[in-house]
């Protein structure tokens, strides 16, 4: 941590690291934000690996409904943006005060909206198996392991928080150590919660272990017990321990424009482009389940294989905003532009190696986290299809990418393709839009307009 602060130090005073030393910073940086990001990715492998073994139609319960709650689990995650990107600039500034008081307010403001959030899902709990077009057999389950879910938005929305705070301070390390924790948790009570305890047999004594036997809703249980307990911490730990952000008596608890406004100009496109790509994802979905109860299962595992590789660009992402951020803040441009494109292209170099093990052990993965067969070999095939788009890697301008890209494009040929080709016809599809949209945000980043973004914290 002090090391890392005499960089902040040492860039407002007109150092200019070399590219080895930025090569080093993001790595460095990234390594523990990519760990924070799998450990919440393999919780997603975690409920599908243990419902999985429920058969396709738990899995085909829980996908069905899945598209839906990342779009809102994206909301939650994507409220606090504007909030860590001022902390960050107002570090890289020297103004931890004042980062301290936008970090109160944010505080208050995403308790809010996690409750709207939360809210919302429960309300269309009921109804949204049937909108998506799934299976009648599935609706019930589905119904309730989403109205389950969307209780944890509050806690998501607040850890998710915590962790872009401490991130943006410079301290990478705790996140990590806390979403790891969270994995883990989320483990045990799955095992507890999802299956019914056997009986262990110690001669002519039986004990039985303890189990509950809740199933599919077992599992959204401990989710959302395991986020409630990481997201306590996350702000615990920000609130109390972090060199920048620990909390002084007084300041100004109550959000003010003047944070409010620079935080909706940043996260509102994100809003928007998060809408925009998870409600395709949702229309993907109804697009699939026609199709059976094996290809929504096939669908909805392959696409949480498919996160995983989605891990070590999100790592990266999170140690350049918090350069960028810093650079910026600092009024060093120059620091700013040249740690965006490093950052792009390792990230785009391991995305690349990501794809390639993802073809390789698409088989064995599958055959992890469910026994059916039939499942087993057409989410293989799907994800093969998608690996050979890894690699193709201001707010408001890849927003209306997004929304040209996702609908104009994956949305249009997958209506389709469905019909014709199944499954594997939606994932082409899927794969040659990816690519697509990733030139359109190279192309944007090399431009450097971005630049001019400054937020105004006067």
């Amino acid at each position: 941590m002090s090391s890392y602060a005499f960089d902040i130090d040492a860039l407002r005073e007109g150092e200019t690291p070399s590219r080895g030393r930025m090569a080093l910073i993001v790595l460095a940086l990234s390594a523990p934000a990519i760990l924070a990001e799998l450990s919440t990715t393999l919780m997603q492998y975690i409920d599908a690996a243990m419902v999985g073994s429920l058969g396709a139609h738990a899995t085909a319960s829980i996908g069905l409904v899945e598209s839906t709650l990342w779009m809102l689990n994206g909301l939650a995650m994507c409220a606090g943006a504007g909030f860590t990107v001022q902390v960050a600039q107002l570090i890289g500034a020297g103004r931890d005060m004042e980062a301290r008081n936008v970090f109160r307010q944010a505080m208050v403001t995403i308790g809010v909206l996690g409750l709207v959030f939360a809210a919302t899902g429960i309300a269309i709990s009921g109804s949204l198996p049937v909108w998506l077009r799934g299976d009648p057999s599935l609706h019930e389950d589905a119904s309730r392991y989403f109205l389950i879910c969307s209780f944890s938005l509050i806690p998501i929305s607040i850890a998710r928080l915590g962790t872009g705070m401490l991130q943006c301070s410079g301290d990478m390390r705790t996140p990590s150590l806390l979403n790891v924790l969270s994995c883990a948790l989320n483990v045990c009570l799955n095992a507890v919660l999802i299956h019914e305890g056997p009986v262990l047999a110690i001669g002519a004594l039986e004990l039985p272990v303890p189990g509950m036997g809740l199933g599919i809703a077992g599992a959204a249980y401990g989710t959302l017990i395991a986020q409630a307990v990481t997201a306590a911490l996350l702000i615990w730990f920000s609130c109390t321990r972090s060199e920048r952000l620990a909390l002084r008596p007084g300041g100004i608890w109550m959000p003010q424009r003047s944070t409010l406004v620079p935080a909706w100009r940043i996260t509102w496109p994100l809003f928007i482009e998060r809408i925009v790509t998870q409600s395709a994802y949702v229309v993907i979905t109804a697009i699939v389940a026609p199709l059976g109860v094996v290809a929504v299962a096939a669908n909805s595992l392959a696409i949480t294989v498919e996160a995983v590789c989605y891990m070590p660009g999100f790592g990266i992402g999170a140690a350049a905003t918090t350069l960028v951020g810093q650079a910026v803040g600092a009024e060093r441009k120059d620091v700013a532009r040249s740690f965006s494109r490093l950052s792009t292209l390792l990230g785009m170099g391991v995305m690349a190696i990501m794809g390639v093990l993802m073809y390789v052990a698409a088989p064995p993965i599958m055959a992890m986290l469910t026994p059916d067969i039939a499942v087993q070999e057409l989410g293989v095939t799907v994800l093969r299809i998608e690996a050979f788009a890894r690699g193709a890697g201001d707010t408001l301008v890849p927003s209306i990418f997004s929304l040209v890209s996702m609908w104009g494009v994956r949305i249009t040929l997958a209506t389709i393709a469905a019909p014709r080709w199944g499954l594997v016809g939606v994932w082409v599809v899927m794969a040659g839009e990816l690519c697509f949209r990733g030139v359109l945000f190279l192309v944007r980043l090399l431009r450097d307009r971005w630049l001019d973004h400054r937020l105004s914290m006067e």
